[in-house]
């Protein structure tokens, strides 16, 4: 009761709460109400003559307790949900007129909840949850929290996150809300949505039309959003769809227009219903005129944010004739439209002006609009903000807004394809834009919407209340964001691959990736970064064969795509190095990693349609279609480009194997001998991944009777001077033959041999060599000078396999594996050129 009571009185000393205390329980605490019992859910009732849009909330949280498996509760039941908005519902202004509520926590506040318990608050009814609003979009927000606490995340149509029925929910008795937002208009922008974006939607609902954008302004107004510039590449928002305004003005969407197009009309609609005339204000007034007033006419009657002012046609730049002077005429002329349209004075109209590229030069060179005119500062489109107002800036009327980038089609080259956003980096600059007063409107760019979730989820939470935020809680954050998707068991080992996986990503974006992006020589540089990819992809991985089935496709979208997608690119550009790198040296090493590209390669594809028709079902056709590997300019190519490989032929290029000695070791792999001989028609035979290393080879047919003249040779490059021990490690075989054992004989340099028996001395006690999976032979040699040396093993017996082979010459370490293969003398044999 003190908590209660301690939260009561920090709503009335005008304290704003921002992250809106949990209020949902699983397991009921003494004095809860049941808000759903036994799977079925506590009945709603609401003023039938409330905001569309409310009603609409009402219906889609209904569908939320079907999620949860429960049906509809009893209308008549003793405890109801009440919902409503202020001024638009009976049921809130009476629970006001009563001091049921405290409505001085609702009047003059802007989309502001109250989510509180009220006794009796009506006749016939013990009780209720009631869930009140300051106006439209407050009563919305209030009934998604509601369904948040419950389990619901706002990204369970978007990304697939499962919804974990409950037979059983209750209300803690209290006093909730989320405060006021302390920006404005705070939003997202559907950009460059071509081919990835445009694909689905196409696919799955026909077009960005008012099915589609159902869905988005959900999204937005689960996640306490208001505000949209909508899809525009090829597209046109109110012309595509004329039902696509109107349902944005019902549902609280507020839409303006990107930053170079005015007056409510889409770049496309000029195209279509342009009349033929240019874009071209001082050869074209009337016409352009004339556009822009059907535009204005069109949306007279829903709330918008006019974009003022204009650029060129197709989103460039306007010619250096069109000064400053004419764009101030523009919009002068422009503000006469809405004025005209609107009936009302201009300043009426929430109006924006976006600073965009060489616009600010218009603003830095001294053109001014009316203080009513919102000036939409932005950033460089790498996250970068250009212009900020000073902190001792004289307030002005329309405030200021930040239109930045998590996408950007654009020099050097694009970035459309995964998610290259940190949060804290987009804090840092968000902090530093919200600190010099722009509070107005912040809209990101998001390109195709997916896979941009994460960054989505805390831009407009920081929009919504910027102090809530600082350097320290960035990554408890992460967590709790990964705790609504997956719950607690994973949050922080998740939280710990999205905060790893968006760090790689900022330091180069993938469309920026090639293979000369990090060094190959120095500080092991390219290695290590593809090492770090892949080890966070194995983490990343293992999570996935834990998490229940329900979970995958919403983990899968979220956190391994994008990990496994980009840890196989930089695979691909270090395969495309070493390629380059061996083929200049005419080293057959070149053609291994020429493979590798084509693997890696390949595996892009494959990772495409998976995420295409793999996830959900199939659901997400068309939503990796991004091609991002073969850059040859800034803009995409039309399709994926495998780099160039190159391949060294090798019936003319051969490596004379000869290992050299480091740190008193030479180690060999047993394939990777200098000579073969056989006869009797017996094969010496790799058998692939077998033994502790690498391979092992062997004699075969094991029928066939050994010669003499049956052996392997190695060379080796030696610098130590003085004794050293041979080891030849062979795998477990027993002395099946009688118990004489199996014998090779061994010989440096073509001197006297030594036999040696490799298993001789079993007597049937468990050894140690049975367990450690190997038997290592050692026979002692004399090397009286520094230089190449041949060593000859010549079998006795079949049945003995060879898996490595060792000289110590008084520097091996212990090791469990051994040393690993010594590198190879750079000498290359030309049969061609003798």
């Amino acid at each position: 009761m003190y908590a209660i009571v301690l939260l009561f009185m920090c709503i009335h000393s005008g304290a704003q709460h921002t992250a809106t205390p949990n209020f949902i329980n699983i397991q009921p605490k003494e004095g809860d109400i049941p808000l759903v019992s036994n799977s079925v859910a506590t009945a709603v009732l609401f003023d039938s003559h409330d905001h569309q849009g409310v009603l609409r909330a009402i219906k889609t949280l209904q569908e939320d307790f079907s999620r949860l498996g429960a049906s509809p509760g009893d209308v008549h039941a003793p405890h109801r949900i009440i919902i409503g908005t202020l001024g638009s519902s009976a049921y809130i202004d009476k629970l006001i007129a009563l001091k049921k509520i405290d409505g001085g926590e609702l009047f003059g506040a802007t989309e502001k909840f109250i989510i509180q318990h009220v006794a009796e608050p009506g006749e016939g009814i013990a009780s209720a949850i009631v869930i009140a609003g300051s106006d439209k979009r407050g009563t919305i927000y209030g009934i998604y929290e509601l369904s948040r606490q419950m389990g619901i995340s706002p990204w369970y149509y978007w990304a697939d996150v499962p919804v974990i029925k409950q037979a059983n929910l209750y209300f803690n008795p209290g006093i909730y809300t989320a405060g006021e937002p302390k920006v404005r208009y705070r939003g997202i922008f559907l950009n460059d949505e071509a081919p990835a974006l445009s694909g689905w939607s196409k696919a799955t609902f026909g077009g960005f039309n008012s099915q589609f954008y159902e869905k988005v302004f959900e999204l937005l107004l689960r996640l306490k959003a208001n505000f949209l510039w909508p899809a525009m590449w090829g597209s046109a928002f109110y012309d595509d769809d004329p039902a696509n305004g109107a349902l944005a003005d019902e549902m609280g969407i507020v839409i303006s227009t990107s930053h170079h197009e005015p007056m409510a009309r889409a770049q496309q609609e000029w195209k279509r219903h342009g009349n033929g005339g240019s874009w071209d204000y001082t050869n074209n007034s009337d016409g352009l005129r004339s556009f822009w007033r059907g535009g204005m006419e069109r949306t007279k009657n829903w709330e918008t944010v006019v974009t003022l002012a204009m650029r060129g046609d197709g989103d460039e730049p306007m010619s250096e004739e069109q000064d400053v002077k004419l764009l101030q005429q523009i919009v002068k002329d422009q503000r006469k439209i809405i004025a005209e349209v609107t009936g009302k004075k201009a300043e009426q109209k929430p109006q924006v002006w976006a600073l965009y590229k060489e616009v600010q030069d218009y603003y830095d060179k001294g053109m001014r609009v009316p203080e009513d005119v919102t000036l939409l500062f932005c950033d460089d489109n790498w996250g970068n903000v250009r212009k900020l107002p000073a902190l001792d800036a004289k307030p002005r009327k329309g405030g200021y807004g930040m239109y930045y980038h998590f996408d950007y089609v654009g020099a050097p080259r694009n970035s459309k394809w995964v998610n290259v956003s940190q949060i804290q980096r987009v804090w840092e600059q968000m902090n530093l834009t919200y600190r010099h007063g722009v509070n107005r409107i912040w809209v990101v760019n998001v390109g195709d919407l997916k896979p941009m979730e994460f960054p989505i989820s805390f831009f407009l939470d920081m929009a919504w209340d910027p102090d809530r935020f600082h350097a320290t809680n960035l990554l408890s954050y992460t967590k709790d964001w990964a705790e609504q998707q997956f719950g607690k068991a994973h949050a922080h080992e998740i939280a710990r691959l999205l905060d790893l996986y968006t760090k790689y990503n900022h330091r180069v974006t993938p469309e920026l990736l090639d293979h000369r992006t990090f060094s190959l020589n120095h500080y092991n540089e390219f290695q290590q970064v593809v090492d770090a990819y892949k080890d966070l992809l194995l983490d990343a991985m293992r999570l996935y064969n834990m998490l229940p089935d329900a979970q995958r496709d919403a983990y899968d979208q979220l956190v391994l795509f994008p990990i496994n997608a980009c840890a196989n690119l930089y695979e691909m550009y270090l395969a495309k190095a070493k390629n380059d790198w061996y083929y200049q040296q005419k080293d057959l090493r070149a053609n291994y990693w020429a493979d590798q590209v084509k693997l890696a390669f390949g595996r892009d594809s494959l990772l495409t349609d998976h995420f295409n028709n793999r996830i959900a079902g199939g659901k997400w056709k068309h939503m990796m279609d991004q091609v991002r590997i073969g850059y040859t300019s800034w803009n995409d190519p039309a399709r994926s480009i495998m780099p160039k490989i190159h391949y060294v032929d090798s019936t003319l290029h051969t490596r004379d194997k000869i290992f050299i000695e480091k740190d008193g070791v030479v180690a060999i792999e047993a394939m990777n001998f200098h000579d073969a001989k056989t006869s009797n028609g017996i094969v010496w035979t790799e058998i692939p991944n077998l033994g502790k290393t690498h391979s092992a080879v062997t004699t075969m047919p094991v029928t066939h009777k050994l010669g003499d003249d049956t052996y392997l040779e190695y060379k080796m490059a030696i610098s130590t001077i003085g004794e050293g021990k041979l080891m030849v490690l062979t795998s477990p075989t027993l002395n099946y033959n009688a118990n004489q054992g199996l014998r090779y004989a061994v010989s440096i340099n073509g001197g006297a041999e030594q036999v040696i028996n490799i298993n001789g001395h079993y007597r049937g006690e468990l050894g140690q060599w049975q367990a450690r999976r190997i038997i290592e032979n050692q026979s002692t040699h004399q090397f009286s000078q520094a230089g190449e040396y041949s060593v000859r093993i010549r079998p006795l017996e079949q049945g003995i396999v060879i898996q490595k082979i060792i000289l110590d010459m008084g520097g091996r370490k212990p090791s469990y594996l051994g040393p690993p293969e010594s590198k190879q003398k750079d000498t290359l044999l030309n049969p061609a050129k003798p």
